[in-house]
């Protein structure tokens, strides 16, 4: 059993949320339940619905159970999820992801082996286990994986009765997106990844400071570049051409996209020290890209710029 990942890892994960800017109750499972209704404590999470649940991330911690129908394990383990999820009264979301039906996802989370068990925190992966465990382990990592939410500041939780949290949905209802990007976030619901881009860009065109719109024009074309892709033909392709930029570009977004940040740097940077001078530039504007995906403060950016700065002089 993977012990919870440290609280500091959390931070500069790959945060896809601020693709979304949408109230936790946009949550569903597997379309979005009309405004101001509460997403359910166990709910089923698709391909194309899995945004809002990074959102809901943001409020409440998030069980991610991977899963097949084919998976014996899996079938063991899932009701043992469901009951201890129930048992803690809204305090944690159980989202459910056939891996079969949702390959973006089973691709994201690196899923070689399932069941998988993963927490989402403030839109960030946290990794708690692999395989079939006891009831017991299970309480056991879901105690942590609570304290870790505490220690990042996720600690709402989820009414059972809808109707007891219609004052305090009121409260935290956030203001409609701006058209630009409601025009996003939808393209983003439906995977349509080129109309997302353009109209962030259009946003940015609009209002150059716009710092949500930024930020989620690099994060939509990180989608956009790993929709599709496999990761053992990608990881063989860049095998067997280690100075192939575009091989390299494939894998250093994918393990990115899985959370997987200073494999991603150390490629490219690799890669940047092995080309001549005059065919650096893409690779260190694509490093520059990451950097601002991962976010300038964190301390792996800082490492990896660095390490670019004394290749660069």
């Amino acid at each position: 059993m993977t012990d919870p990942t440290p609280a500091a890892a959390l931070r500069g994960a790959v945060d896809l949320s601020t693709l979304r800017n949408r109230p936790a109750a946009a949550v569903s499972a597997p379309a979005s339940p009309p405004a101001g209704s509460t997403p359910p404590l166990v709910m089923d999470v698709t391909d194309a619905s899995f945004p809002h649940l990074l959102e809901l991330s943001r409020t409440v911690p998030v069980v991610i159970d991977l899963w097949a129908e084919w998976c014996g394990p899996c079938k063991q383990l899932s009701p043992i999820l469901e009951r201890v999820v129930t048992e803690l009264q809204g305090r944690i979301v159980l989202a459910k992801v056939d891996v079969d039906a949702n390959p973006q996802l089973s691709q994201a989370f690196r899923a070689q082996s399932i069941p998988m068990v993963v927490g989402l925190v403030a839109g960030q992966p946290v990794p708690l286990f692999t395989g079939a465990v006891s009831e017991q382990q299970v309480r056991e990592v879901f105690a942590q994986f609570l304290q870790l939410a505490e220690q990042n500041g996720v600690t709402g939780t989820v009414p059972e009765d809808p109707d007891a949290s219609a004052d305090e949905s009121a409260e935290v209802a956030e203001p409609p997106l701006p058209p630009l990007h409601a025009e996003a976030y939808d393209a983003i619901e439906a995977a349509d990844y080129p109309r997302a881009i353009a109209a962030y860009e259009k946003a940015l065109a609009e209002d150059p400071r716009d710092a949500d719109a930024r930020a989620g024009l690099g994060q939509v074309r990180l989608l956009d570049r790993v929709q599709g892709l496999d990761l053992q033909a990608a990881r063989a392709a860049a095998a067997a051409s280690p100075l192939d930029v575009n091989a390299q570009f494939a894998v250093a977004d994918l393990d990115l996209a899985g959370g997987h940040v200073e494999d991603a740097f150390l490629r490219m940077l690799d890669l940047f020290a092995q080309l001549p001078s005059d065919e650096r530039a893409p690779v260190r504007e694509r490093l520059l890209e990451l950097f601002g995906l991962v976010g300038d403060a964190d301390p792996r950016v800082l490492k990896a710029r660095g390490r670019l700065a004394s290749l660069l002089f």
